[in-house]
């Protein structure tokens, strides 16, 4: 997948990451139904997935079956770094820094990074 996913597309890639494979009709009732889209939405949604090649159909039939070509994981590393890179110089430590100066890390963050790190480092 070389071209980036939309927040709309990311919505319908939560739903098939959750459960694979699954019809369009499946994805319309597991999407968010605050946002209120309409089955037509949902299906130009997947086709423009299918477009990007972050996800893939086979038929069944009278209908396809809709699964990812993406895992989750590899997807939010990817995006993770493209934060990084454009806003911290590709540097963790600003990233992580920036969250502490605007109090937006929690007591319950802190003691997850700090025992992350004594982890990283044994």
């Amino acid at each position: 997948m070389t071209e980036r996913i939309s927040d709309a597309e990311h919505a319908v890639m939560e739903v098939l990451w959750e459960q694979a494979p699954l019809t369009a009709q499946d994805v319309v009732e597991r999407v968010d139904p605050e946002r209120g889209w309409s089955a037509n939405t949902v299906k130009t949604l997947l086709g423009r997935l299918l477009a990007k090649a972050a996800i893939a159909h086979e038929e069944d039939g009278r209908r396809y079956l809709y699964r990812p070509l993406v895992q989750r994981d590899d997807y939010v590393s990817g995006e993770s770094r493209r934060l990084m890179d454009r806003l911290f110089g590709g540097k963790l430590t600003p990233l992580v820094a920036h969250l502490a100066e605007r109090d937006e890390l929690t007591a319950e963050d802190v003691a997850e990074i700090e025992a992350l790190l004594r982890e990283l480092k044994s």
